[in-house]
């Protein structure tokens, strides 16, 4: 269950730890956010899949970091 405190590392429940939990989660909260666009700019890029991001703006697809556009 996710709460407000532990996000969405909640589903572990009290499993592997705390620091890898909060690890998780700040990885997490990069991934699911919008990312920037190389080519037109604006902040309007989700993730396909590990490495392949989209820019629903332009509608180009390309590589990337498995967690962020860098």
């Amino acid at each position: 269950m996710a709460t407000k405190k532990v996000g969405s590392s909640g589903r572990f429940g009290a499993r592997y730890g705390r620091r890898l939990r909060q690890k998780v989660t700040e990885i997490e909260k990069k991934l699911k956010q919008w990312h920037k666009c190389p080519y037109c700019n604006k902040k309007r890029v989700r993730r396909l899949a590990a490495g392949i991001w989209f820019c629903r703006s332009c509608k180009s697809k390309f590589t990337g970091k498995a967690y962020e556009v860098k």
